[in-house]
């Protein structure tokens, strides 16, 4: 059941993780001196066989986890993502994804978590890099819900897997359990009007903007597009074919993630709609809080709702 109180998603990612391998001796967990940031030190408490520390080496931590899982270990190997999709990015490549080591790296304080630590912090790449290694599917939880579920699915994912997290507490999409399935997009909301295809904690900003626009008399569509890889493209071409505009929202730059990876899937099979891809656009990034981030980029729900009324009513832009 969910809890009363929504927590980081990071938490339950640790609180997660551990359930899990207090069941099963064969998951590790191995950090780049991320225990704390991690939220890992009650796994290292509890189960201190179980985690292994390589300190900041990232390109270690890869190949050392794609070493254990080569052995039959379940592995997830945690670092911040900007580290971990950059400085290991050819270690990923060939001694996880190439060799098909079913490793699950664990992108933390992912997007813009890091906030006033700035640009050399914010994970905007990760998504475009990954999207162009082959055999590494990409997921990114909205909330709780769909966090527990994804680290549950990984434990016996049989290939290279990304999940990436961010740092703030993200309101509930989920009155029980999210009903998950890597691949398989969740419709949180029907409409007609516009639909908002969005990933990770930028789906609250879009649930909230179609409440928004409900008040206004206009119908909104929210998908939580957890996995980018597989895209759920049946969803995105229902939402083409069906709305009269479509909103991409990620927290990400808008080369190379969601948004182009749908832009393509609509061109590709004729589906002409009005489209916009919200994220951060390509220049130095703005340094300051999560959320004064969203704001400055588009991605909170007041800036959400503006874009939608201009998408749907071009005339009065």
């Amino acid at each position: 059941m969910i809890q009363n109180e929504p927590q980081p998603n990071l938490e339950i990612f640790a609180q997660t993780v551990l359930e899990c391998a207090l069941k099963d001796k064969n998951i590790f967990v191995i950090t780049s001196d991320s225990r704390g940031s991690g939220k890992l030190v009650p796994f290292g408490e509890q189960l201190p066989d179980q985690l292994i520390e390589v300190g900041i080496a990232e390109q270690n931590l890869v190949g050392v986890a794609a070493g254990m899982a080569s052995t039959g270990k379940k592995v997830f190997a945690v670092s911040p993502a900007s580290f971990l999709t950059t400085r290991a990015l050819e270690h990923i490549k060939n001694d996880v994804a190439y060799s098909d080591h079913p490793v699950t790296l664990v992108g933390i304080s992912a997007g813009v978590s890091y906030g006033a630590l700035g640009s050399t912090h914010h994970s905007l790449h990760d998504l475009a890099a990954l999207r162009a290694v082959n055999n590494v599917d990409i997921v990114i939880p909205a909330d709780n819900a769909e966090t527990r579920e994804s680290i549950r699915a990984a434990v016996d994912y049989p290939s290279p897997l990304y999940i990436r997290f961010g740092k703030r507490r993200i309101e509930h999409l989920y009155k029980d359990h999210a009903p998950f399935q890597i691949g398989k997009a969740n419709l949180l909301k029907q409409g007609r009007d516009i639909a908002f295809i969005a990933t990770g904690e930028t789906v609250i900003q879009a649930v909230h903007a179609a409440e928004k626009l409900k008040q206004h008399g206009m119908s909104a569509r929210v998908v939580s597009m957890h996995t980018i890889r597989p895209l759920d493209e049946k969803t995105v071409l229902s939402a083409g074919n069906e709305c009269r505009a479509v909103i991409t929202v990620e927290e990400h730059s808008v080369h190379g993630g969601l948004g182009e990876a749908c832009a393509g899937i609509l061109m590709q099979n004729n589906v002409s709609v009005p489209f916009h891809i919200a994220g951060i656009a390509d220049e130095y990034t703005v340094t300051g809080p999560q959320l004064d981030i969203f704001s400055y980029y588009g991605l909170t729900a007041d800036k959400l709702f503006e874009k939608a009324v201009q998408l749907l009513n071009p005339q009065k832009g």
